[in-house]
């Protein structure tokens, strides 16, 4: 088809998905526009890139399945700080109580600012989410993927694997099948911390981690990296630390030291994708990436996927007000995913066939496939 029916097709479908967006979007687009979206997270199969990441949006249940009917690719769910038998946690602080969200413009673009951390209902509560997951990810629903902030000592303390033992295994036992996908999560507010002083001390946790986690049940790993208080060739360094993961997610939000919260927006991709466009020692074998930060378009998306990221994860973009969405009708991730992938100008869509015809994407069995810009990269 030539391109200039393809933007027709393009123009009419965004004007029509404003109404109702197909469950099954995914093959809509390769139908329409011979462009395969799938692309994988931890290993997982997905139908497009897209998930959401870890925090106030997936800490129940009728979130997760109205993620699933929207037709989102995977969620992380609320980060669960780790304890040990007798439920002691030695990363209780950051288990507290969610102040409300703030979403709010930074700049020119948006971020959402709250000041509550980690998962702060009882860990039979997480475990029971964690079961419900297990089920919607078994029926191909969506992909769920557990979170977890465990101990993470100074630099001349011990681990406290007693806490990385209870909590492994009794979300092991929860998934019920092996492996177990995990996100380790390093959080923003951790950066803030005087535990994130020390370089060495961070590179530890990042080297260390992986094994500790995987001693007591098979994990599928991806490692959630702060942005720390250090320059960007520091991130890459954490990077190289890290492969011991299965993924990276790169990276979490900035801290603000002033105001004592985390931020996203311009500022956070704009350095996350200058860190990873610089030259790196890590090896050809190397963990999976998962970009995440200031994702409100399609051709943010491709951003970072040509910088290797084959999945993305988004927070602020499914929380703006009704009104910033061009979709009429649907859930809030209903409505972002039909920005994200039919917006004529900036959808994924969109950039695709704009890469196509500038020569940067090849067609391979007459397709145009997602991963193909990751391995580019």
């Amino acid at each position: 088809m030539p391109h200039s029916d393809f933007r027709a097709s393009l123009a009419s479908d965004f004007e029509r998905f404003k109404h109702e967006l197909p469950r099954d979007f995914p093959a809509h687009v390769r139908d329409a526009y011979g462009i395969d979206l799938a692309s994988t997270y931890l290993g997982e199969p997905i139908p497009h890139p897209i998930g959401k990441g870890s925090g106030q949006l997936s800490l129940n249940v009728g979130q997760l399945e109205t993620d699933a009917e929207a037709g989102l690719a995977f969620a992380v769910l609320k980060t669960v700080i780790a304890q040990d038998s007798a439920g002691a946690q030695s990363m209780g602080a950051w288990a507290i109580h969610e102040t409300k969200m703030t979403v709010e413009r930074r700049g020119d673009s948006w971020t959402v600012t709250w000041k509550g951390r980690g998962w702060d209902r009882s860990f039979d509560d997480y475990l029971a989410l964690v079961r419900a997951g297990r089920d919607l990810t078994t029926s191909g629903a969506i992909v769920v993927v557990p979170s977890v902030k465990y101990h993470l000592p100074r630099l001349s303390e011990p681990f406290r694997d007693e806490e990385y033992a209870f909590t492994t295994r009794a979300l092991a036992d929860a998934w019920g099948k092996s492996p177990l996908p995990l996100e380790k999560d390093f959080s923003p507010t951790l950066a803030g911390d005087s535990l994130a002083d020390e370089k060495e001390q961070i590179l530890r946790w990042l080297r260390e981690v992986p094994s500790r986690i995987r001693a007591y049940a098979n994990v599928r790993l991806a490692m959630k990296l702060m942005n720390a208080r250090f320059d960007d060739a520091f991130q890459l360094e954490m990077m190289e630390a890290a492969s011991g993961a299965d993924a990276l997610v790169v990276f979490n939000r900035l801290f603000d030291p002033v105001q004592g919260v985390a931020y996203g927006g311009a500022e956070l991709s704009d350095r996350n994708l200058r860190v990873l466009d610089r030259p790196s020692d890590r090896p050809t074998v190397r963990p999976s990436l998962s970009g995440t930060g200031n994702i409100h378009s399609g051709r943010m998306i491709v951003e970072y996927a040509i910088r290797g990221c084959s999945s993305v994860q988004l927070h602020t973009f499914f929380q703006l007000p009704l009104e910033e969405y061009a979709a009429l009708d649907g859930s809030r991730t209903q409505r972002a995913l039909h920005a994200l992938v039919f917006d004529p100008r900036d959808g994924l869509i969109a950039v695709m066939l704009e890469r196509e015809r500038s020569g940067q994407l090849e067609r391979r069995g007459g397709e145009l496939h997602f991963l193909d810009l990751c391995r580019a990269a």
